[in-house]
Parts: C-alpha cells; sequence; structure tokens
C-alpha cells in the first residue's frame, strides 16, 4: 500500500464541496475526515449540500454542520427539501442544484458511492460525477440494512480522539435517528476501525473512500 499526500500545505485555503442526500449523509459517510481536514488545514473552506432535510431533519443537518465544521464553513448549508427516496424521478430539479453548484469549483467533492443500494444516495453520485468531470472526488460508504459494504480502494487513517468525536458529534446532532438500532456508536466505530485494520492505520483506525480517477 503507498501513501499520498495532498498537494496543500498548512496555509493552504483548499475549498471542500461536501454532498449529501440526507441530513446525516456526510456526516456519516467522511465525518472523521472532514475533522481531520479541518485541522490540518486551518483556513480551508467547507461547502456544504443536503438534498432531503425536512422538518426536524433540517434543523438536525444544520447542527450537523455546525459542530463539523463551524467557522470553517464557506457560506449557510445549502439545505434542498426533495422527498426521500424520490430522487430519482425528479432528477431534473435536483440536477439544477448542481448546475448552481458548479461556480464552486471545489479542491476536493466527498459524495456517495456509486453503487450504494440506496437509489437516492446513487442519484447524488451519478451527478456529482456528471457535473464536475475533472476534480477529485471521494465517494464515501454508509453502513446500513441492506448490507452493501464493498472493497474501498482509498484510506484516510484517523486518530481515536477524532473518531470519538465523530460519534459524538453524530449523536448529539441527530437525536430523531437514535431510536433506530443500527445507528449506535459501536456500528460507526466498528466500521473505522475494521477500515483502519485494512490499511495498516497506526492509530488503527480509517475512513475509507472509493476514489475513480487519481492523476499522479
Amino acid at each position: 500500500m503507498h501513501s499520498l499526500n495532498l498537494p496543500f500545505d498548512a496555509a493552504s485555503s483548499p475549498k471542500i464541496l461536501c454532498l449529501g442526500a440526507h441530513s446525516d449523509d456526510i456526516e456519516i459517510g467522511c465525518g472523521a475526515a472532514i475533522l481531520r481536514l479541518a485541522r490540518q488545514y486551518p483556513n480551508c473552506l467547507f461547502h456544504w449540500v443536503v438534498f432531503s432535510a425536512l422538518g426536524v431533519r433540517a434543523a438536525e443537518a444544520q447542527r450537523g454542520a455546525t459542530l463539523f465544521v463551524g467557522k470553517n464553513v464557506a457560506q449557510a448549508p445549502l439545505l434542498k427539501e426533495f422527498q426521500d427516496g424520490f430522487m430519482p424521478f425528479i432528477g431534473g430539479e435536483v440536477k439544477a442544484v448542481f448546475e448552481e453548484l458548479k461556480s464552486i469549483s471545489p479542491d476536493i467533492i466527498f459524495t456517495h458511492h456509486r453503487k450504494d443500494a440506496h437509489q437516492d444516495h446513487r442519484l447524488i453520485s451519478e451527478l456529482t460525477w456528471n457535473t464536475f468531470r475533472d476534480h477529485f472526488i471521494l465517494e464515501y460508504e454508509i453502513p446500513k440494512y441492506d448490507g452493501d459494504l464493498g472493497q474501498p480502494n482509498l484510506f484516510l487513517p484517523v486518530g481515536f480522539e477524532v473518531c470519538e468525536q465523530k460519534v459524538r458529534y453524530l449523536m448529539d446532532a441527530f437525536e430523531s435517528q437514535r431510536s433506530k438500532r443500527w445507528f449506535q456508536p459501536e456500528t460507526f466505530l466498528s466500521l473505522m476501525r475494521l477500515r483502519g485494520m485494512e490499511c495498516n492505520a497506526p492509530s488503527g483506525y480509517a475512513e475509507a473512500f472509493y476514489c475513480r480517477k487519481l492523476s499522479l
């Protein structure tokens, strides 16, 4: 396994676009990576977009963005109100949102995995690649009942304290999800521990992503 460094120094201000179909997707899929990047690049700017944030879920999405990126958010999170589960059937409206995001020209994009079992997740991934054709895109994974975890090919080691912080923020921000049996600290820590083992992370923990294209 080979290690590569991002082409930024500590004084850089990379623009990072975080895309999530639902209110907790970004935080579950790449929350530890976001926390690590914010520490590593204090001047980085996050653009935060959630496509289905309705009712209490909108407040939770706002809370999640505040906890994870705080002062590093480039502008107020963009929270849309598309109905959960119906995005593929209104793809034109979702695509219009992506067209508005083109002007950001991000350095890093976090989005859903193209083979995710949830139809909304797959559409967001497809439109990410359709819209941003010459960008560094990392597809994150989300554990779920469907059992669609695969074999990611890019790993970001994180310290255990960052993992604990991610899980603590998840439990804090998304109170409406805590009654679900899968939405438990052990679920998130276990996946990061497994990915950490796979990449031989010094701390034993990592988040993993799918990277389809990478130029050296």
